[in-house]
């Protein structure tokens, strides 16, 4: 009898562990070989991870690694509006806001999950269903490919909401954008289309998901093609605006997402993947992760110490007025914070309720 390597033997509640079976060269399952899919299960707060469902990642990630069945592990979201939004904002503002030693124990918990993706022993494919903003650009670029739909957004939210993308966002994102392009991301949270973060080189591939009168056309809200704006500069997958997007948002309304042809690219990006030897598969991938693994491994403690007390300042009052302020107006007044820390004001009650917009 083989000896199962598992921490523990789990049932998932938070999230779905599938097994698959892997796909030959023409598409016919193969017997006794399979792809584990791990599904974040909250599309009704766009897949973003409780606590909990952090643990059952870190769980799914060591059983599909020790399963010797599996070839390779697809990482995405239920439904087609998001894969990840980060941690869930709920959880952060009513829970971990003004508590820094119980948010250290949980950023414990998510360093660990982006650890159990680089660490895993089978090459992971992020499988981009939807929107892949903060936290969930930060898991996304731990996986080894990413494979989008072209209707997703990627960024960051972190200074617009009281965090630093310290989750991954720093050590990885210049690794495949660039010091420049990362740093406007990671700052200014500006999000871009699925063309353009493939232009940059943060995906592998992207895949058409919207569908009118029954086939697949490219995302109307951007410009997919190479695009010159008016200053002649050479742009890829920008957003359309004035008249190009209001034709753009008929379109959308016209038609339906349907994500069967990101699942046949998925599925041969894993067919791709069974055809080749596994151990050397699994040296080549580990090598590659350590350029990431350099940085994330150097600075995920530090980063974790200040995520941690930075929950009894700008995180406290970043996270709780997302979650509790209106809901055409989530973050705080920025210029009123940073007048009154001009002035020498110091971090309480009172300046928080003086910038937050449920206050006001």
């Amino acid at each position: 009898m083989l000896a199962s390597h598992n921490l523990v033997e789990h049932t998932y509640q938070h999230i779905i562990y599938e097994l698959r079976p892997c796909k030959d060269k023409q598409g016919q399952a193969i017997s006794g070989l399979h792809n584990a899919w791990i599904m974040l299960n909250n599309p009704a707060q766009y897949n973003s991870y409780t606590t909990d469902a952090v643990k059952e990642v870190i769980l799914a990630m060591r059983e599909s690694s020790n399963d010797r069945s599996v070839v390779a592990v697809v990482f995405t979201g239920v439904g087609d509006k998001a894969f990840c939004t980060g941690g869930n904002t709920k959880e952060y503002a009513e829970y971990y806001a003004g508590n820094p030693q119980e948010y250290k124990q949980y950023m414990r918990l998510f360093c660990d999950m982006v650890s159990s993706i680089l660490m895993n022993d089978k090459p992971v494919i992020c499988r981009v269903n939807g929107m892949r903003i903060g936290g969930g650009q930060e898991i996304g670029m731990a996986c080894d490919f990413s494979i989008s739909q072209d209707l997703a957004r990627f960024g960051q939210a972190g200074p617009k909401h009281g965090s630093a993308p310290d989750g991954g966002s720093t050590d990885f994102l210049p690794l495949f954008v660039g010091i420049e392009n990362a740093m406007f991301s990671c700052t200014v949270c500006d999000p871009w289309s699925a063309h353009e973060a493939l232009h940059y080189g943060l995906l592998t591939e992207v895949v058409p998901a919207l569908k009118v009168n029954g086939e697949y056309i490219a995302n109307p809200m951007v410009h997919v093609d190479k695009w010159v704006d008016d200053k002649g500069h050479i742009i890829y997958g920008k957003s359309k605006t004035g008249e190009d997007l209001i034709k753009a948002k008929e379109i959308m309304k016209s038609g339906v997402v349907d994500l069967s042809a990101l699942d046949e690219v998925v599925d041969k990006y894993c067919t791709k993947l069974l055809y080749t030897m596994p151990n050397c598969l699994s040296k080549t991938i580990n090598s590659l992760r350590k350029h990431k693994l350099e940085f994330w491994d150097k600075n995920k403690e530090s980063n974790r110490d200040w995520l941690a007390l930075n929950m009894m300042t700008e995180g406290k009052a970043g996270f709780r007025a997302f979650n509790d302020g209106p809901k055409d107006n989530r973050e705080a007044d920025f210029v009123k914070l940073r007048q009154m820390l001009a002035e020498g004001h110091e971090w309480n009650d009172e300046l928080i309720k003086a910038i937050s917009p449920q206050f006001q």
